[in-house]
């Protein structure tokens, strides 16, 4: 397994190439892929005058979401490593802050203390997760409140490979795939791991739940295939492969797709999900512990 600094390094450059298709599927993403972070959003339950931390919000819409609940009396900040898509939430959503930053090298976010942090599906992302929550916890008030989801495993999350596994062999090289620990969408299919990233980095109460949803879009193959492709590993390749090599790419991914689909009625999506709360204990110290990679 790379070391931390090589995984920080891919998961920059990943997400530098992976943010043109967020940002042109952004509208989808937040309306079919609401489910993923609702239950989060619902147990977060954001009250008017609160300040709340966005973590990994990419185009803005979780930020907005939050701002609309805190009100003007409150603050929502939003923070992601993709510069692009903070450009994109910044105009998307021009009333409300984006930070552009790398949550693990941060000795707090700009705005701290926060009451409480909302991520939808960015956690199982991170390089150093236990970096990565320090500094959440770090940039709450002690007792602030976290509520996030990551999935489960790829067993409950079959149309994420579906996806990826139609269209490669239609382009060029993608980027590794995830090994072991390393950032990906199952880094936590443990749930034993996120409570040990989270205890380290310093939270109480943690609490993680089984939560199973579903996404459900249009019946249009074609278009649900490329915004599948377009915000997952592929997707750069995707985007560099000529118009031959796209259809392909989406024929492919759309066959192993077709499970999910109901003709006429469009796509389900089932996803299994950990829904994570927790509390931010005590004062923040300089002094943080790292995961136990033995472990």
């Amino acid at each position: 397994m790379a070391d931390t600094a090589a995984l920080r390094s891919r998961n920059a450059a990943f997400w530098a190439g992976a943010a043109a298709g967020w940002i042109r599927h952004a509208d989808r993403q937040d309306e079919t892929g609401r489910p993923l972070g609702a239950a989060a959003m619902d147990r977060l339950a954001a009250r008017p005058a609160e300040r709340i931390l966005d973590v990994g919000c990419g185009c803005g819409g979780t930020t907005a979401e939050i701002a609309a609940a805190v009100g003007e009396t409150g603050t929502a900040i939003g923070v992601d490593i993709a510069e692009a898509m903070v450009t994109a939430a910044r105009q998307r959503y021009p009333g409300t802050r984006f930070h552009l930053a790398d949550i693990e090298t941060l000795e707090v976010v700009p705005g701290a203390p926060f009451d409480a942090a909302f991520s939808r599906m960015t956690l199982m992302l991170l390089a150093d997760p236990v970096a990565g929550c320090t500094t959440i916890r770090r940039s709450l008030r002690p007792g602030g409140r976290l509520a996030a989801t990551v999935f489960r495993d790829g067993g409950v999350n079959q149309w994420l490979s579906a996806a990826m596994l139609g269209a490669a062999p239609h382009l060029g090289p993608l980027p590794p795939l995830p090994v072991g620990d390393e950032p990906g969408p199952f880094a936590f299919a443990d749930p034993a791991r996120l409570t040990r990233v989270l205890t380290t980095a310093g939270f109480t109460a943690v609490t993680i739940t089984q939560c199973n949803v579903a996404l459900e879009t249009t019946d249009d193959a074609d278009a649900v295939a490329e915004w599948l492709i377009e915000v997952g590993p592929a997707g750069a390749a995707y985007r560099a492969a000529p118009p031959a090599g796209q259809a392909a790419a989406r024929a492919g991914a759309a066959r192993l797709l077709d499970r999910f689909r109901e003709p006429g009625a469009g796509y389900r999506l089932p996803a299994g999900l950990w829904l994570v709360t927790a509390n931010a204990a005590g004062t923040p110290t300089h002094h943080e512990l790292r995961e136990d990679k033995s472990q």
